[in-house]
C-alpha cells in the first residue's frame, strides 16, 4: 500500500458492521450473534432502502425482536454462499426481488435486457432465471427441515396456474416447483410476522393454514372433499378449474382469471382451491391493507437509505429512488394490463403527513441530497387518503375498478389532504423542490382544478408523465381506462395552468402497442390522432403479457374474462413490431416497418407526401436519403419502457 492509501486509510472511520442487516459471519459476530432466526435470499442487491422489498420486510421483522441475516444475489451453482451465516432458527424467506425475474430478463421481443436496473452496476447474470423456484429449491438442500416460505412479486403474481410469455405455455402455481412451506402473497408484512410469531412460540409450519394472505399445498386425500368442483355462491371455497383444465382449455382458463379476479377484495374474499393433479393449492384470503398508523411504523424503521458497503458499482434502481419518498400503496383503478391491484391491493394505505415529514428530515440528512425530492407518490401519486365513503360498503364490493367505467359515486376523490401534504414537504427547510414522478390520474386530477394549479406551479419540472395509453374507446375499455376525452381535458387544463404560472411546460404521455383489443387498424387510427396533434411520444411500451394480469389473459385465450367475449389481440412478435412502429411513425428508423403495417391495414393513402400522410414512399420522389433514414446520422435516444 503506497503513503497516500495508507493515509487514506487511516483517516476512513472504522466502518460499524451492526449497522446493515447481517450478511457475512463477521456482521453477525459484531452484533454478538451466534445464530440468526431469520434468513432472507433476496434476488436483488442489498439495499438499506423501503422501496426494495427484501430489506423492508427484513427490518420489518428485525423490529419485531428477530435476528435477521440477508444473503442477496448468492450463487446459484451450490450452497457455499447460502451457508455462511449458519442455519437459521425460525424461517427462510425468499424473494426474487423487486420484478419477476423473467420480466426483467427479457423485453417484449423476448430480447435479453442489457440491464440489470437491480444489481450493482447495472451488471446481468446475477440472478437464475425464475430465481424464486432456484432459490427455494437450492434452500431446500442447503436447510433440510428448515421451513421456507416464498414472497415477493414473482411468488405472488405466479401462485395460481398462469400463463407464462417467455415459455408460451400454462405453468402450475410457483409454490409447487418451488417445494416450499408456504406461500405468502400481496404485501407480506402483517402476514409474515404471523407466520414467524407462530414458528418462533412452537408451532409446525405444517400447521398455520389459516393465514390470510398466504397459500399453501394440500396432498392427494387432504382436499377432494373441502368444496364441490364449481365455483361456490355461499361464501365458503371457491374452487378454480385446475391447472390441467386451465392449461388445456383457453375457456376454463378465461374463467379461472376471472374468478380470482371477484375475490381479490379482502372485506369478501372467499379462499380459493386449484388442483393440479393429485396436489391442490389452497389460498386463504388476501391480507388486509396496512391503516396508517401501521404504515408511519414500517416507514419509521431505522433504514440506512444506501445500499450494502460490499457493492463495488451503484445500483442503478436504487440511483432512480433514493431521493424520492412513498406516502401511499395500493391502486383501485384496476388497469388490466397492470398487476399491481393483483399485488398491493384496491384498497389505499396511506401514511401520515408527519410520517412523511421525518421521512424528509432523514432524507435532508442523506449524503448527497440536494435538496431534490425527486418523487413524492406511490403507483398513483394522486389516490393518497382516497378510499370508499363508508367501510361497509367498501368491505362488500366486488367492483374491479372504482374509477372505470366511470368514477364511482362512493368514491371520495378529495385532493384537499395531498395538497396539503405537498405544501407542507415543499416549505420543510432544505427542500428546494418536490416533484410527482410517478404519474398521476387524470381522470381524477380534473375533478380539482386547485391539484392541477398547484402541480403545474409546484411539483413538474418542465415536464409530466401521464398515461393515456390509446385513442380507441374499444381498446381503452379492454384496459380499463377513460376515454381520451379525459386526457384531452386533463392536458387543456395543465397547459393553461402552466402558462398562468409563467412556465413553458409539457405533458409527456405513455402509450401501449400490442395490447388484447387493438388491431393494425386501431393503432393506425392512433397515429392519425397523434400527427392531428403534433405529437411524437416516445414513451412508447410494447405490450407484455405479464403472470395473472386481467390483459395476459385475453392475450393467451382471445376472450375477455369479464366480459366472456372474444377479444383480438397480436401474437405474433413481428406484428407487434408494427404496431409499436405506428405510434413512431414520424421516427425515420421506423418508416419500413411504419409502411408495412399501412399496407396490412389496406391504409396506403397513408404513405406519400401529401399533409395527411405518415411515412413518406420508400423510393422514388419524396423519399428520404439513405442518410435521413437512419436519423441524420445521430445515434436515436432509447426510449424507456413502463413495466405495469
Amino acid at each position: 500500500m503506497d503513503l497516500v492509501s495508507l493515509r487514506r486509510s487511516a483517516q476512513a472511520p472504522p466502518r460499524d458492521l451492526r449497522r446493515f442487516l447481517p450478511t457475512t459471519r463477521e456482521e453477525m459476530d459484531a452484533r454478538g450473534w451466534d445464530a440468526i432466526d431469520i434468513l432472507i435470499v433476496n434476488g436483488d442487491a442489498y439495499v438499506d432502502h423501503p422501496a426494495f422489498g427484501g430489506a423492508l420486510i427484513g427490518r420489518f421483522l428485525e423490529g419485531r425482536g428477530f435476528r435477521v441475516g440477508m444473503i442477496a444475489q448468492p450463487d446459484w451453482r451450490d450452497t457455499k454462499d447460502l451457508l455462511r451465516m449458519g442455519v437459521p432458527r425460525v424461517m427462510v424467506g425468499i424473494t426474487a426481488g423487486n420484478l419477476d425475474s423473467m420480466l426483467n430478463k427479457l423485453t417484449a421481443q423476448k430480447k435479453v435486457r442489457a440491464e440489470d436496473q437491480y444489481s450493482p452496476g447495472g451488471r446481468t447474470g446475477l440472478r437464475p432465471n425464475r430465481a424464486s423456484i432456484v432459490y427455494a429449491n437450492l434452500c431446500r438442500q442447503a436447510f433440510p427441515g428448515v421451513p421456507l416460505v416464498l414472497g415477493g412479486i414473482e411468488a405472488s403474481l405466479r401462485r395460481i396456474a398462469h400463463y407464462d410469455y417467455w415459455s408460451d405455455s400454462v405453468r402450475r402455481s410457483i409454490l409447487l416447483d418451488a417445494k416450499a412451506d408456504l406461500l405468502i402473497f400481496g404485501m407480506g408484512e402483517s402476514p409474515v410476522w404471523e407466520v414467524a410469531r407462530r414458528l418462533k412460540e412452537g408451532e409446525r409450519i405444517e400447521q398455520i393454514r389459516d393465514v390470510r394472505g398466504t397459500a399453501y399445498v394440500l396432498r392427494k386425500g387432504q382436499w377432494e372433499g373441502i368444496a364441490p368442483s364449481r365455483h361456490t355462491t355461499d361464501g365458503g371455497v371457491v374452487v378454480l378449474p385446475t391447472y390441467d383444465q386451465a392449461r388445456t382449455d383457453k375457456a376454463a382458463f378465461a374463467e379461472m382469471s376471472r374468478a380470482f379476479q371477484y375475490e381479490t377484495n379482502p372485506g369478501n374474499a372467499r379462499p380459493l382451491l386449484q388442483a393440479h393433479e393429485h396436489e391442490a393449492v389452497y389460498f386463504n384470503p388476501p391480507a388486509f391493507a396496512l391503516e396508517t398508523s401501521a404504515m408511519d411504523g414500517l416507514y419509521d424503521l431505522p433504514f440506512l437509505r444506501k445500499a450494502h458497503w460490499q457493492y463495488d458499482a451503484p445500483i442503478p434502481a436504487f440511483e432512480t429512488v433514493k431521493h424520492s419518498i412513498v406516502t401511499m400503496r395500493g391502486c383501485f383503478g384496476g388497469c388490466t394490463f397492470c398487476s399491481i391491484t393483483e399485488h398491493e391491493g384496491r384498497v389505499i394505505s396511506s401514511r401520515s403527513a408527519e410520517s412523511v415529514l421525518r421521512e424528509v428530515r432523514a432524507l435532508r440528512r442523506m449524503e448527497g441530497f440536494n435538496g431534490v425530492i425527486s418523487d413524492l407518490g406511490g403507483p398513483t401519486a394522486n389516490m393518497y387518503e382516497m378510499r370508499c365513503k363508508e367501510e361497509k360498503i367498501e368491505a362488500s364490493c366486488r367492483r374491479l375498478s372504482c374509477v372505470h367505467p366511470g368514477i364511482c359515486e362512493n368514491l371520495v376523490t378529495d385532493h384537499g389532504p395531498l395538497l396539503s401534504l405537498m405544501k407542507r414537504v415543499r416549505e420543510e427547510p432544505g427542500v428546494k423542490k418536490v416533484f410527482l414522478a410517478s404519474g398521476v390520474r387524470y381522470d381524477l386530477a380534473e375533478r380539482s382544478p386547485e391539484f392541477i394549479e398547484t402541480l403545474a406551479k409546484h411539483h413538474t419540472g418542465g415536464q409530466l408523465s401521464v398515461a393515456p395509453e390509446h385513442s380507441n374507446k374499444d381498446v381503452l375499455d379492454k384496459m380499463k381506462k377513460p376515454g381520451i376525452e379525459s386526457y384531452e381535458r386533463f392536458a387543456e387544463q395543465f397547459q393553461c395552468a402552466s402558462e398562468e404560472s409563467g412556465k413553458n411546460q409539457f405533458l409527456v404521455p405513455y402509450f401501449i402497442s400490442g395490447h388484447p383489443g387493438s388491431t393494425l387498424k386501431d393503432m393506425v387510427d392512433l397515429a392519425l390522432w397523434l400527427k392531428s396533434r403534433n405529437m411524437k411520444p416516445r414513451q412508447v411500451q410494447d405490450f407484455i403479457p405479464t403472470p395473472m394480469s386481467v390483459a395476459t389473459t385475453m392475450y393467451f385465450t382471445g376472450i375477455d374474462p369479464l366480459s366472456r367475449t372474444p377479444v383480438y389481440t397480436a401474437r405474433d412478435l413481428y406484428e407487434k413490431r408494427l404496431q409499436k412502429a405506428l405510434i413512431l411513425y414520424w421516427d425515420p428508423a421506423h418508416h419500413d416497418e411504419t409502411r408495412e403495417a399501412l399496407v396490412k391495414a389496406g391504409r396506403q393513402d397513408l404513405i406519400g407526401t401529401r399533409p395527411g400522410c405518415l411515412v413518406p414512399p420508400a423510393s422514388g420522389k419524396g423519399s428520404l436519403s439513405i442518410h435521413q433514414q437512419r436519423g441524420g446520422g445521430r445515434a436515436r435516444p432509447p426510449s424507456r419502457e413502463r413495466r405495469g
